[in-house]
């Protein structure tokens, strides 16, 4: 069996999304099932060094999991030459500084998103990336929910005939702390820690509608700070100082419109966390983060407004859950296996530093368009 060893650096793998999305459910799931096979004798096999500023952290990480190496001496990772990947989930204002450094000593690069939390210095760590003629690629993940690639299936079909709108509900209620522990930690709702729901989750809705819909062409977003305060780790109080809610629609090529609700002051009265509604002329669906419901145009009911009386249909009928055709594993580890055959076998991987810029361009408009009161147009990277 020939195996390509790929060293990594994973920085920032002690906090919860590197922890268990990107190190336990990724690497180390590659890692127990022999690595990526790319052919019937040969795999790729990822082995990584986890880096961060805590040792007691990085060495309890390294009991939990079995590997052994692990450094807070980022430079000194830089400097060897057995790394030729540097994945980075760091908190985001960290994040252009060290791919930076990281694309400067040659190593490929994949990070998590946002890649910053303003375009500018979004497009200056793509165009680092660029210049240092690295390959680069930043995290995507939804595009690989089952509920989501079963839409993309659906739309390749051609199941809704001409698509006509696309509405997105994502949230859930997170509590003050005050009585019940707060399940999302406190520098999601200070501004000054890059927190905020606009600036997290419309990166998200970007990938997602450009490469599901049609590239985002305009966005009117409006957000609010529901609960000014909450409970800190340490049970202290803190002023929110950044955005909670999001209400954001966007234009999309071909007319198509998008509308995407993001709040964590929500309770959930619906089939998931997030559900993505699609209408066409010819049909509908509905997706979860695993599931999908259609409706076709001859299966759609013919209902008429009349309040006076109780609704005589049952509209959670008539949708037929699509089955699962194939094997859906975890998004996250799906796109590290992407990349990980980019790296060795240099398969194309369109989902670069640069398209996650994009995300970070659409996150600042929407900011502005709340500030502004106004639509904005989305120009071109």
């Amino acid at each position: 069996m020939k195996e390509h060893r790929v060293g990594i650096i994973m920085n920032g793998v002690t906090g919860r999304m590197g922890k268990n999305q990107h190190l336990l459910r990724s690497i180390l799931a590659i890692r127990e099932q022999g690595g990526v096979r790319v052919a019937e004798s040969e795999t790729i096999m990822p082995d990584p060094i986890l880096v961060g500023r805590n040792p007691d952290k990085l060495k309890e990480l390294c009991k939990l999991t079995g590997l052994e190496k692990w450094s807070t001496d980022l430079d000194k990772c830089l400097a060897d030459d057995s790394y030729t990947v540097y994945f980075d989930a760091q908190t985001t204002g960290r994040r252009s500084g060290a791919v930076k450094k990281a694309a400067a000593a040659g190593k490929h690069v994949y990070c998590e998103k946002p890649t910053a939390t303003d375009t500018a210095t979004a497009l200056s760590i793509a165009e680092a990336c660029e210049k240092a003629g690295i390959k680069n690629g930043v995290v995507q993940d939804k595009l690989w929910l089952p509920g989501l690639r079963k839409l993309q299936r659906l739309k390749e079909q051609g199941f809704f005939g001409k698509i006509l709108s696309v509405r997105g509900e994502f949230g859930y209620w997170v509590f003050e702390g005050s009585s019940v522990p707060a399940q999302r930690p406190s520098w999601n709702y200070r501004k000054e820690d890059d927190g905020g729901i606009i600036v997290d989750m419309l990166c998200h809705w970007r990938y997602v509608l450009d490469n599901l819909f049609g590239e985002v062409k305009a966005v009117s977003c409006l957000g609010a700070t529901h609960i000014p305060e909450r409970i800190d780790e340490q049970g202290k109080p803190y002023k929110c100082t950044a955005d909670d809610a999001a209400y954001a629609t966007f234009e999309l090529e071909g007319g198509v419109i998008a509308h995407f609700n993001s709040s964590w002051v929500t309770r959930v009265r619906r089939d998931d966390l997030l559900t993505v509604q699609v209408d066409g002329t010819h049909g509908s669906a509905v997706a979860t983060l695993r599931g999908c419901r259609v409706q076709h145009y001859g299966s759609t009911p013919k209902p008429t407004w009349n309040p006076d009386i109780e609704q005589p249909i049952n509209f959670f009928e008539g949708w037929q859950e699509v089955p699962d055709q194939e094997d859906y594993d975890n998004a996250f580890k799906v796109q590290w296996e992407l990349f990980l055959r980019h790296i060795v076998l240099d398969e194309p991987f369109p989902w670069t530093v640069r398209e996650g810029a994009k995300g970070v361009q659409l996150a600042e408009l929407g900011l502005k368009s709340w500030e502004e009161k106004r639509w904005l147009d989305v120009p071109a990277l």
